[in-house]
């Protein structure tokens, strides 16, 4: 049986808010625990705060956020720029994903504009794998004998680095829990200044609802969120997100 876990390993706090979180918000209205992780505390997303200042902002933030869905946050205290595909970084993220035991794990999509989310791709596909060999060691827990079925999430404008739109293999009809989702970015305040002033881009919530909005459109509803499934040998062949959501799931 699958454990009603769901895990959604993001980069930088934030970035599950923009792509998961109402996928999280529905399977939390069907009993499922939510976890919400992060690679980094988002140590560099500021213009003015110095890494240690804005790092304990997002944290909490982050913690905020997951509160909404009574779940937990966890960061893994990388560096952002710097998520790297290396032993130290790998242990981190099987200790926890055994720590969780997920059933369900969500994780960047392999291809992104940027390269923390594609090396945290890989270290979660890698780890979803490695966590039940019991000869990988990590202090204090012990091998998780499940693979969880794995979806990578859209994206950043549902486009890879090169422009080309990404084709989604899942979609998941969000209409009924976006002010949910809506509310969870809101508690990463510290981001609006922050997206203003490197990215040029402000309207933080307008852009999240654009996303969802050309989503929606592609399955003839208000707002989806699109999901590609990992199917590589020993993963979860079947829909799970089909399973528990239903005529949500397209």
């Amino acid at each position: 049986m699958v454990n009603k876990i769901a895990l959604a390993l993001c980069a930088h706090p934030d970035d599950a808010e923009f792509m998961c979180t109402g996928t999280l918000a529905l399977l939390k209205q069907k009993g499922w625990q939510i976890h919400i992780a992060t690679m980094t505390p988002g140590d560099c997303g500021s213009a003015t705060h110095s890494r240690e200042e804005i790092s304990r902002v997002r944290k909490a933030e982050g913690a905020a956020s997951a509160k909404l869905l009574d779940g937990q946050y966890h960061c893994l205290e990388c560096d952002d720029v710097f998520v790297m595909y290396d032993r130290p970084t790998l242990l981190k993220v099987i200790e926890l994903i055994r720590q969780v035991k997920p059933g369900l794990v969500f994780a960047p999509s392999p291809d992104d504009y940027m390269v923390d989310h594609e090396m945290t791709s890989k270290l979660v596909w890698a780890a979803c794998f490695a966590a039940g060999v019991p000869n990988v060691a990590t202090p204090g827990q012990a091998a998780y004998g499940h693979v969880p079925h794995l979806y990578y999430v859209d994206p950043i404008d549902a486009k890879d680095k090169l422009g080309n739109l990404i084709k989604a293999g899942t979609y998941v009809d969000i209409s009924s829990v976006m002010d949910t989702k809506v509310a969870m970015l809101c508690c990463h305040a510290s981001q609006r200044e922050w997206l203003l002033a490197h990215h040029g881009m402000d309207e933080y919530t307008a852009s999240l609802k654009h996303h969802a909005e050309l989503r929606g459109k592609e399955i003839g509803v208000q707002y989806a969120e699109a999901f590609r499934q990992h199917l590589g040998n020993a993963f979860g062949q079947d829909n799970l997100l089909k399973a528990e959501l239903g005529l949500l799931v397209k």
